[in-house]
């Protein structure tokens, strides 16, 4: 995966690096979110950092993080006020409830279904109690890779996604779905990690 990415980095960044570029529904959502959120945000699996540039522009305080050395030198090069790294979303070695926030905006798509519970658990114990995940994923009705531009993919029933959310132990808030003008079927959910319950004297 990191060289197919990488083979195909110019063409990705022409194609999809900025914001601007986004469908407006994309940003809205994005921007949606980010205004409830409380602390600092990964974006995880940030390609060549645009959302993590749209996130700072909010006003949020975010890293960046992806497999593929060309984005992040991408990245780091347009955007110097922002932190980003090489890493992988399965071995991230976050500090525990270091985060207000984590999008992974199309970045969980090419794990393999038995890898997700892992990074999603990890994610979890990353974000402080009432942090919240953003992840957007192509769907449908049943779970089925599909031949992605880049590389391999997956497309996971919303149902599904929603019960590998709740195994990893977040709260799932809300989500929407949409068809997208190529007739790609998308959707998108936050989820929540829980308060921690209070300790009784």
């Amino acid at each position: 995966m990191q060289d197919a990415y990488d083979r195909w980095a110019d063409r990705y960044v022409e194609a999809f690096g900025s914001p601007h570029l986004a469908d407006e529904e994309d940003r809205e959502l994005i921007r949606a979110w980010a205004q409830g959120v409380d602390g600092r945000v990964l974006d995880a699996g940030c390609g060549p950092g645009h959302w993590s540039g749209f996130l700072h522009d909010l006003g949020l305080q975010v890293q960046g993080v992806d497999l593929t050395p060309s984005f992040i030198d991408h990245a780091a090069r347009t955007r110097p006020d922002i932190p980003f790294r090489v890493g992988d979303l399965r071995r991230l070695d976050l500090p525990p409830a270091s985060l207000g926030g984590v999008l992974a905006w199309f970045s969980l798509i090419h794990l393999e279904p038995e890898e997700a519970a892992g990074v999603l658990a990890d994610l979890r114990a990353a974000l402080r109690p009432g942090g919240t995940l953003l992840v957007g994923f192509f769907t449908g009705d049943d779970l089925r890779p599909f031949d992605h531009r880049v590389v391999r993919a997956w497309a996971w029933p919303v149902g599904a996604v929603r019960e590998a959310l709740r195994d990893a132990g977040l709260e799932v808030l809300d989500g929407h779905r949409r068809v997208q003008p190529n007739g790609r079927i998308v959707a998108d959910l936050t989820a929540r990690r829980p308060m921690e319950p209070a300790v009784r004297r």
